[in-house]
């Protein structure tokens, strides 16, 4: 049997018998809550307290800070939508047709569904609070009406000038003509 103990390597050995782990009094103090060093009557001893439950005043507000972010957020997308407009060009092409097209649809049905997206953060005490953040919910999805708008008017398909409207004005000269070769 001494021969076998002989044989076998030092890290099999180790996993038989783990050694014994280091001590706890160092310098450097355990984090609070963590039971790996304790032992197992200690840590049965050791419970974690259950959290207590909000009272409904502490609820409202937190609702209310959620609606607010949700008010908030299409003027986060703003930059990012502005900045692929630009991009985008001021000629007709498929992929500026497409942005136009998503930057008056996502306003337009933000603005049909206000009531879904605020309607889990309202609660009789806190009504009149959210319907604050319903309207700059709305004037926000308007800012980005705006910007679906502005890229139109780039773009020129907004009869913004008389001779738009009254036949008898002349007519704007294009800046450049193309013509199709054959």
């Amino acid at each position: 049997m001494s021969s076998d103990n002989l044989s076998v390597p030092e890290w099999v050995a180790n996993l038989r018998h783990p050694p014994k782990p280091a001590s706890t009094t160092g310098s450097i103090p355990d984090p609070p809550g963590y039971p790996s060093m304790l032992t197992k009557k200690q840590a049965k001893e050791t419970k974690v307290q259950p959290r207590k439950q909000p009272t409904p005043e502490e609820m409202d507000t937190l609702k209310l800070k959620k609606a607010w972010e949700v008010a908030l957020a299409p003027v986060k997308n703003l930059p990012m939508t502005a900045i692929m407009m630009y991009m985008s060009g001021n000629s007709l092409q498929i992929f500026s047709i497409m942005m136009v097209f998503m930057a008056f649809k996502n306003p337009i049905m933000g603005i049909i569904a206000t009531n879904q997206a605020f309607e889990r953060f309202e609660s009789e005490s806190n009504k009149a609070k959210i319907i604050q953040a319903k309207l700059a919910y709305v004037a926000m999805q308007m800012v980005a009406l705006a910007v679906g708008i502005w890229k139109v008017n780039a773009m020129g398909l907004l009869p913004t000038t008389r001779s738009d409207w009254l036949a008898w004005e002349a007519q704007r000269e294009p800046l450049e003509l193309a013509v199709s070769a054959l």
